[in-house]
Formats: structure tokens, C-alpha cells, sequence
């Protein structure tokens, strides 16, 4: 009897190790794939860290700044509300302009910390305001031709009275081949155009109206188009765009594409942002939501007359208008309380610009 009884306590003995046997291979017939996978995804991980930062480094210019002027002390992304200027330049080989092209596109963003929040007011390319690098008044298209980066900063900050902390230059081969990288993007076309593509090539892109996918040769000619309506119309198309991508670019299916749109962007950037500082604005993207609300300048055609006679268009900035945008984005930067009230300064005389040729 005592026989049977340990017999039976063996088979159950064994029944258990099996089981538990059984147990650890179905663990490690999960978590062995899991663990590969996390694995893998953090080699891949680290490699687009550090293709990050090596475009992030590749990038780095100086502005020759330490600090706005209209700042006391140094702000650190990490911990303050800060402003970046984006830069879209028509620069190519082709069109022989590079180090002196106009700036197509002007977008401040002011990020606030503790709203994570962000604000971007795009700011007409043709709109007529003093320009500090040359001692005159003129479209602030004209800003980075005549002194680049720091010459359209000290534009903005100048009309604006906000501190430009940071800026972002892109040329538009970045833009094109960053939707390329992504695969396209979906944007809604308001009426049918057609423009020449990034180099020249007369009427090359034809879009219809409606939403549709475009590459990125169509989305730039969406974004440089004004045929049919005006600056301020093209300002919301191109904050429509950066919508789209950003979009396209934090979904799951564009993870695998990281890699292309590093070096799309690397090499056709420049930028005062350190790698430190640019991983920073991460933890907006990761709170759970970011607001975004967008900004446009209102305003009304002005023609002045050069020196043959000509009759040359600009942008003449509403001036309340503006007095409000300047008091949301500097409430925005907690650079002053919402009750405070201030007065728009214009600085410097106005003239009648020297570049004649392009509008």
C-alpha cells in the first residue's frame, strides 16, 4: 500500500515538473520574441539617435548671438517657454542664389511649458517692415537675402517686439524629400493649379481640387502657389501642410522611414539648436496633447512707387492687428500678464526698397 501511494506521489511529482516545464517553455515562447523585439527596436533606437545627432551636428550654425536682446537672461527649452523661427528658403544650384536667397516662408512658433502648448503665426513674405540689416523699410522676403538667418531674426524680433530664441532654416529640397521619405502626405487642394516644380520647370505640376495624397514636388507647389488668391491664403495652405506631415510623421507606419527623413532634413538644414536642446521639445510631443492654435497677420495691399516709376507691391501690416498678436504671443511666452497693456513701436524710416525685381 505504502508502495502504491509513493508511486502515485512520484506521478503527480512528475505530472508538476512537466507542467511547470511546460509553464517556462510557453514564458519563453513569449517573452523570447518580446525581448528580441525590444532588443531590436532599441538598436534601431539608438542608431536613429545618433543619425540625429549627427544631422543635428552637422547642422549647428551660430547666429552670432548669445541671447535676444529682448531677453534679460538665458532660457533653457528644457525648463522655459521659448520661440523658434522657421526659415523656408528657395535656395538651389540651379538658380545660382545660394547664401543670398529670399525667405519663402516665415513661421514663428512660441511654445509655452506649462500650457504645452504651442503658437504659430505665419508671417507674409511681401509684408512691409523695417529691416535693421539695411536701414530701411522692405518686404521681409528681402531680410534673408541681405543678411541671412540673423539679418530676417532681427526683422522679426524688430516688427514683432518678440525674442526669436531659436530659428530653423530649411531649404525646399529638405521639404520635398522629407514628404518623399514619409510616402506623401494628404492635403486638401482648394482649386486646380498648376506650377513649376523645385527647378523651374514651368507649369510641371498639375493638381486638381479635393483632398487627395500628393509627393513632394505637388505639396511644395501647393505651399509656393498664389496665382489665385494671396499671401495670407498661402500661409494657411502651408500651416495645413506642416499639419499634414507632422502628422504623417508621428504615425506608426512612418517608423520605419525615420532613418530617410534624418538625412532628407541633415542635409538641408541649419539651425542654433544644439542636439541637447532639440531633444528637449520632446516631452511636448509625449504629455498626451499638444495644443496647437495658428496665427495670421492681417493687413492691406500697398503700392509705392520706386525710383523709375514702377509701382511695387507690399504687405502693409494691420496695426492693431498686430498690437494683439503681439500681446497673445508675449502673454503666450509669459513675457507679460494678459491685463498688461503696451504700445507698438515702429522702428526706423520708411523708404522705398532697392530690389525692384522681385515680387
Amino acid at each position: 500500500m505504502m508502495k502504491k501511494n509513493n508511486q502515485v506521489r512520484s506521478r503527480a511529482i512528475k505530472r508538476q515538473v512537466k507542467k511547470r516545464s511546460r509553464k517556462r517553455k510557453l514564458i519563453l515562447f513569449i517573452l523570447v520574441p518580446i525581448l528580441l523585439l525590444v532588443t531590436a527596436t532599441s538598436v534601431y533606437a539608438l542608431n536613429m539617435l545618433n543619425r540625429a545627432q549627427t544631422a543635428v551636428d552637422n547642422a549647428y550654425e551660430d547666429d552670432g548671438r548669445d541671447r535676444s536682446e529682448l531677453r534679460e537672461i538665458d532660457v533653457d527649452p528644457g525648463q522655459d517657454h521659448v520661440s523658434i523661427l522657421f526659415i523656408g528658403i528657395d535656395q538651389s544650384e540651379h538658380r545660382d542664389n545660394e547664401g543670398h536667397a529670399l525667405s519663402d516662408a516665415l513661421v514663428l512658433a512660441t511654445l509655452n511649458k506649462d500650457e504645452n502648448s504651442v503658437k504659430l503665426l505665419s508671417i507674409p513674405r511681401d509684408s512691409y517692415v523695417y529691416i535693421p540689416e539695411v536701414g530701411y523699410n522692405d518686404k521681409i522676403t528681402h531680410a534673408h537675402a541681405r543678411g541671412g538667418s540673423r539679418a530676417t531674426i532681427d526683422a522679426v524680433e524688430g516688427f514683432l517686439d518678440i525674442p526669436v530664441d531659436y530659428f530653423v532654416r530649411l531649404d525646399f529640397h529638405a521639404f520635398v524629400d522629407v514628404v518623399d521619405a514619409l510616402g506623401g502626405i494628404t492635403v486638401d487642394v482648394p482649386y486646380e493649379l498648376t506650377e513649376s516644380d523645385s527647378y523651374d520647370r514651368r507649369d510641371s505640376i498639375h493638381l486638381l481640387p479635393g483632398e487627395q495624397q500628393v509627393n513632394g514636388e505637388e505639396a511644395l507647389a501647393l505651399a509656393r502657389t498664389r496665382k489665385q488668391d494671396n499671401d495670407i491664403e498661402r500661409g494657411r495652405r502651408q500651416q495645413m501642410i506642416m499639419e499634414s506631415i507632422l502628422d504623417k510623421a508621428v504615425s506608426i507606419g512612418s517608423v520605419n522611414r525615420l532613418g530617410n527623413i534624418i538625412d532628407a532634413v541633415g542635409d538641408n538644414m541649419a539651425t542654433n539648436l544644439t542636439f541637447n536642446e532639440m531633444t528637449s521639445f520632446i516631452s511636448y510631443g509625449i504629455s498626451g496633447h499638444l495644443n496647437v492654435e495658428t496665427l495670421n497677420l492681417e493687413g492691406s495691399d500697398l503700392y509705392l512707387e520706386n525710383s523709375v516709376g514702377q509701382n511695387i507691391y507690399y504687405y502693409q501690416l494691420d496695426e492693431p492687428h498686430l498690437a494683439e498678436v503681439q500681446t497673445k504671443l508675449k502673454t503666450h511666452l509669459d513675457l507679460i500678464d494678459e491685463t498688461d497693456q503696451y504700445e507698438t513701436n515702429i522702428d526706423g524710416e520708411t523708404q522705398t526698397s532697392p530690389i525692384e525685381n522681385n515680387n
